[in-house]
């Protein structure tokens, strides 16, 4: 399984990324916990899924668990160290080929930051 998280597509293969521990830990929560975990985290560190790409796949697998199709999100923050309410998530489930046309691009070493603010979120670059 692929998932898009802000511009950097993880794997989700099997077993899961999360340790057995910490799949049971977060079994109980809901959506919104994880949707305010992940904000915590990005408010920490806005680049999440590049500085720790570890917690951001074990926050992609675990928010793809708890909204079936769900394969895509953007948490923004606008700096680090702000607030956790101030980062703005974003969700989608896309298309699996445009997901693996994605997935194929970063493999070949090409950027993804562009393609996915520009044609996955819809938003306009400064």
């Amino acid at each position: 399984m692929l998932f898009l998280l802000n511009d950097v597509v993880f794997t989700l293969e099997p077993p899961s990324p999360a340790p057995l521990k910490d799949e049971r830990r977060f079994a109980p929560l809901e959506l919104d916990s994880l949707i305010e975990l992940g904000c915590e985290l990005f408010s920490e560190h806005p680049q999440l899924q590049r500085t720790h790409p570890e917690r951001a796949r074990r926050l992609a697998w675990l928010l793809s668990r708890k909204t079936e199709g769900l394969n895509a999100a953007l948490f923004t923050a606008p700096e680090a160290g702000c607030l956790p309410e101030v980062v703005e998530p974003r969700f989608c489930a896309l298309p699996l080929p445009t997901l693996d046309q994605l997935y194929q691009r970063a493999i070949a070493g090409q950027s993804l930051s562009e393609t996915t603010e520009r044609d996955i979120w819809g938003l306009v670059a400064a």
